[in-house]
C-alpha cells in the first residue's frame, strides 16, 4: 500500500503525541501528588502562623481596651459604691463602650459585682470560679470556659488614684468569645476546616456534625501540638491536620486544630488528566490542520493587500504593508504603497491650500475692517485739528474716533478669543439676569437701536458661577445681531431666562427677517456673514466659543421670515454647591436695570 507524504506525517504526529501524552500523565500525577502533600503541609503551617498573629493582635487589643477602661473616672467612681446592684446596672454603658463579648467587674476581694455576656450560658458562679483561678495564677490574660462558651480574657486591676499608691478598688475583666463567627473567619483565612478544643472537648468547629463527632473520637484530639501535618480519616474523606496550643503550660489545655482535605486538594488531578488528553488530541488535530494551512502562506500577502485597499477606502493612509520576496504579489504591494504615498502627499497639499485660502479670507476681512476704522480715525483726527470747531463738534468727532477704536478693539478681541482655552475663564458668582440687562444696555447705547423694544423675562433663579464679562460679550453679540435683523420702527427682541436642573436656558427671540437658508448650516463658522455692510462674521463664532467654554451649547431653535430664536444651554454651579458664605449673595440684591428695558418676571 502506497501512502502519501501527508498521511505519513499525520500518522507520525498521532503516535508521537499519544506516547508523550500517556507518559506525561503518569509522571505528572506522581509528581503532583507528592507536591500537593508538601503544599498542604506548608499551607497548614502558614495557617497556624496566621492565627498566631491574629491572636497576638487580639491580645494587644484586649490589653489596650482594659487599660483604657480601667483608667476611666466613671468606672473608678462606680467601683467606690461597693453596691452590687448599682454596679451591675451602671456598668452596662461601659460594656457597650468596650464592645467585648464578656465584661466583668469584681471588688478588691475578687467577688464578682457585675457580669455582662453577649451570649447566655456563662453564669455568675462560673465566672466567679474562673476569676478566682486567674487571680490565683496571677495571669493578666487567659482563657475562661463555661456554659459551652470559650472566652479569651484580659484582667486589669482598678486603682483609686495612681497604681503606685496601691489603693485597689477591684478588678476589670474583658474578653472575646471564640464563637462560630471567629471559627468561620479563621477557616476562611486558612482556607481549611478548624476546631477549637478546651481540654478534650470541641468547643467550636467548621466541620459537619458527622466529621466533628469522628474527630472527637480520633487520636488527634489528645495529641500535643506538632509542627508537622498528620493524616486523619473522617468518614470517607482524607485530611491532613496540625494543632496549635493556645494556652501553653496550662491545664486544661486550649488548642486550635486546622484540617485540610487532601481529597479535595487532589481532586483536580482527574481534571488535569482529562486536560492532558484533550491537549494531546488537540495537538494531533492541530498538526493535521497545519498541513492544510500551509497554503495560507501563499494567500496571506493577497489578504494583506485587500486589507490595505479597504483601509485606504476608509481614509487610513498609514496602514502598514510590507512586501516580501520578489514575486508578482510583492510587486503589486510595492506599487500600492507608492500610490498610497502619492495620494497622501496630494491630500496634504490640498489641506495646505485650504489653510492658505482660509488665512487669505481672514486677512482680507480683518484688513478691510481695520482699514475702514483707521480711515475714520484719520479723517476725524484731521477735523479735530481745525481751530474753528465748537466744543460740541469736537465732542462728536471724538466720539466717532472712540467708536472706531472700539470696533478695532472688538475685532482684535474676537480674533484672540479663538486662541484662548477653556481654562482662561474667570468664573464668579452672579446673576444671569444682571448680565442680560447689562448686555441689553450696551446694545441700546447704539443710537440706531433706541426705538427697538427689548424685553427680558426670568423664570426661576438664574444665579450661579460663570465668567460674567465673557457671557455679557456673548449676549451682546446675540442681541446686536437681533437688533440689526429687525425693523427700526416695529422691531422687538425678547430674552427669556428659564431655570433648569443644574443650569439655565436662555432664548433670544426677534421678529426680524430670519437667517438665510444659504448660511444656516455654517452660521457659527468664522467669517460667515450675510446682508451686513460692516459685518466680520465673527460674532456668532465668539458666542459659540464662550458658551462651549462654559460647558454649554448654542443652537438655532427656529428661524423664518417671521423671526429667529437662538437657544443657549448654560450649566451653572449654585452658591451652596461651592460652600460659600452669604457675601456673594449681596452682589445680586440690586441688579442694574436700565430705564430703556421693560422687564416682565414670570
Amino acid at each position: 500500500m502506497k501512502l502519501r507524504l501527508r498521511t505519513k506525517f499525520l500518522l507520525s504526529m498521532l503516535l508521537i503525541s499519544a506516547g508523550l501524552t500517556c507518559t506525561s500523565l503518569l509522571l505528572v500525577r506522581r509528581s503532583v501528588q507528592h507536591q500537593e502533600k508538601n503544599e498542604i503541609s506548608a499551607d497548614l503551617q502558614n495557617s497556624v502562623s496566621t492565627f498566631k498573629n491574629f491572636q497576638r493582635e487580639r491580645e494587644l487589643t484586649l490589653s489596650h481596651s482594659a487599660d483604657l477602661l480601667a483608667d476611666l473616672p466613671n468606672l473608678r467612681a462606680l467601683m467606690t459604691t461597693h453596691d452590687e446592684a448599682t454596679i451591675q446596672d451602671a456598668s452596662t454603658p461601659l460594656w457597650q463602650l468596650a464592645g467585648s463579648d464578656l465584661f466583668l467587674l469584681a471588688d478588691n476581694t475578687g467577688t464578682v459585682m457585675a457580669l455582662h455576656v453577649s451570649s447566655p450560658g456563662l453564669t455568675r458562679q462560673m465566672a466567679q470560679q474562673s476569676l478566682a483561678a486567674s487571680l490565683k495564677s496571677q495571669d493578666q490574660s487567659g482563657w475562661w470556659y463555661g456554659g459551652q462558651h470559650l472566652y479569651q480574657v484580659f484582667l486589669k486591676p482598678v486603682y483609686f488614684g495612681s497604681a503606685a499608691e496601691n489603693r485597689l478598688l477591684g478588678f476589670l475583666v474583658i474578653g472575646y468569645e471564640i464563637d462560630d463567627g471567629v471559627a468561620n473567619q479563621v477557616s476562611r483565612i486558612a482556607a481549611s476546616q478548624v476546631a477549637f478544643y478546651y481540654g478534650d472537648t470541641i468547643v467550636r468547629s467548621t466541620l459537619t456534625p458527622l466529621h466533628q463527632a469522628e474527630l472527637a473520637q480520633s487520636s488527634l484530639r489528645s495529641a500535643p501540638a506538632v509542627p508537622y501535618a498528620e493524616e486523619i480519616h473522617l468518614g470517607d474523606e482524607h485530611f491532613l491536620g496540625t494543632s496549635l496550643e493556645l494556652a501553653e503550660h496550662k491545664a486544661p489545655s486550649v488548642r486550635l486544630t486546622v484540617l485540610k482535605s487532601y481529597d479535595q486538594a487532589t481532586a483536580f488531578l482527574d481534571n488535569l488528566n482529562h486536560l492532558l488528553l484533550a491537549l494531546g488530541l488537540a495537538a494531533v488535530l492541530g498538526g493535521s490542520a497545519l498541513v492544510f494551512l500551509i497554503s495560507h502562506t501563499f494567500t496571506r500577502p493577497l489578504g494583506d493587500l485587500v486589507s490595505g485597499v479597504r483601509a485606504l477606502e476608509k481614509g487610513d493612509f498609514h496602514y502598514e504593508l510590507d512586501p516580501h520576496g520578489g514575486d508578482e504579489v510583492a510587486e503589486v504591494t510595492a506599487a500600492f504603497n507608492r500610490m498610497r504615498t502619492s495620494l497622501l502627499k496630494t491630500q496634504q497639499q490640498l489641506l495646505d491650500a485650504e489653510r492658505l485660502a482660509t488665512i487669505g479670507r481672514m486677512a482680507s476681512s480683518v484688513s478691510h475692517d481695520l482699514r475702514h476704522s483707521l480711515a475714520a480715525i484719520v479723517a476725524n483726527a484731521e477735523f479735530l485739528c481745525e481751530s474753528r470747531l465748537s466744543s460740541h463738534e469736537r465732542e462728536e468727532l471724538y466720539q466717532e474716533v472712540r467708536t472706531a477704536v472700539d470696533q478695532m478693539t472688538d475685532l482684535i478681541d474676537s480674533l484672540l478669543e479663538f486662541s484662548r482655552t477653556r481654562e482662561s475663564l474667570r468664573p464668579a458668582f452672579g446673576s444671569i439676569r444682571a448680565s442680560v440687562d447689562r448686555a441689553a444696555q450696551t446694545v441700546k447705547a447704539h443710537p440706531e437701536f433706541h426705538e427697538i423694544r427689548v424685553v427680558v423675562r426670568e423664570n426661576g433663579n438664574s444665579a450661579g458661577w460663570f465668567d460674567q464679562k465673557k457671557l455679557e460679550r456673548a449676549l451682546s453679540n446675540l442681541l446686536l445681531n437681533a437688533c440689526e435683523a429687525v425693523s427700526r420702527a416695529s422691531g422687538w427682541v425678547e430674552v427669556e431666562i428659564t431655570q433648569l436642573s443644574g443650569g439655565v436656558e436662555i432664548r433670544v427671540s426677534d421678529n426680524g427677517r430670519g437667517v438665510p437658508e444659504s448660511i444656516q448650516k455654517t452660521l457659527f463658522e468664522p467669517f460667515v456673514s450675510c446682508g451686513k455692510e460692516n459685518g466680520t462674521g465673527l460674532g456668532l463664532t465668539v458666542v459659540q466659543k464662550i458658551i462651549q467654554d462654559h460647558g454649554g451649547d448654542v443652537t438655532i431653535e427656529r428661524t423664518s421670515d417671521k423671526g429667529t430664536v437662538f437657544k443657549l444651554s448654560l450649566p451653572l454651579i449654585s452658591l451652596s454647591e461651592r460652600s460659600l458664605g452669604g457675601t456673594m449673595e449681596g452682589r445680586l440684591s440690586t441688579p442694574p436695570v436700565g430705564p430703556v428695558i421693560r422687564s416682565d418676571r414670570q
